[in-house]
């Protein structure tokens, strides 16, 4: 599963451009849950309870609205897969309401679903720049390509460069002024989402296989459990 909060039916979609930096005002932490809130100003406008709000490219559910704050309960599986749990008074995350019916995609589709997480390790300026690479598990890293999108603590990035053991984004100015990122440093870990095309595609090579083969990662006997899909037909037809 995927760390997301979001309880409600449909889809709810972001496009990963950062509205505000919010500030967590207290953590109250159940035995396994949490609830957060967080000062806001920006996303707070028009919204209302039952809303969503990605905090740091989780989709959470706002079950309280004031003028200057709202809370959000995270569940375990959250706590477990996000960095969320590791968040203090005072830390600072990113914010951005979901995408409006007649909004405008600014940065890639962002579900707030994340796939896991990641570890900064290097923050290195380049003129007006800032290089960060972030370190990456396996399972997460198979998903980015070079020059395709992703989506670090809720900002739409490009991917710059990779490596065998992470990628690093590229920030202009204006991106590390107007969230989070920066403030963190080599150590710290960020909520990774991978560009949601690459998860499609794996789901249709894997589409037919059972579920215990899949689990366990045995293969199948040629010409069985499976839809016919190849590489091939996917690079011959545009893909």
């Amino acid at each position: 599963m995927r760390a997301q909060d979001n309880g409600q039916g449909g889809e709810t979609l972001f496009t990963g451009i950062i509205e505000e930096v919010g500030v967590i005002r207290s953590i109250t932490r159940g035995n396994k849950s949490a609830v957060l809130t967080v000062e806001a100003s920006k996303v707070l406008d028009g919204s209302k309870i039952g809303d969503s709000i990605a905090v740091n490219g989780v989709c959470l559910t706002a079950t309280s609205i004031s003028a200057t704050q709202f809370c959000a309960d995270v569940m375990p599986e959250t706590l477990r897969r996000s960095s969320l749990g590791s968040l203090s008074r005072g830390s600072l995350v990113n914010l951005e309401r979901a995408m409006a019916a007649d909004g405008r995609f600014g940065g890639h589709i962002v579900s707030g679903h994340i796939d896991g997480t990641g570890q900064i390790a290097v923050c290195r300026p380049e003129d007006t720049a800032v290089w960060v690479e972030i370190k990456t598990p396996p399972e997460i890293l198979k998903y980015i390509v070079q020059k395709g999108s992703v989506a670090i603590d809720g900002i739409s990035l490009t991917v710059a460069a990779l490596s065998d053991t992470g990628f690093a984004v590229s920030l202009i100015p204006h991106t590390g002024s107007e969230t989070a990122l920066l403030q963190k440093k080599p150590g710290d870990v960020v909520n990774l989402e991978n560009d949601i095309v690459g998860k499609y595609v794996e789901r249709l090579l894997q589409f037919g296989k059972g579920k215990e083969e899949m689990r366990a990662g045995a293969p199948f006997p040629a010409g069985q459990g499976t839809t016919g899909i190849t590489m091939e037909f996917l690079a011959e037809n545009g893909f």
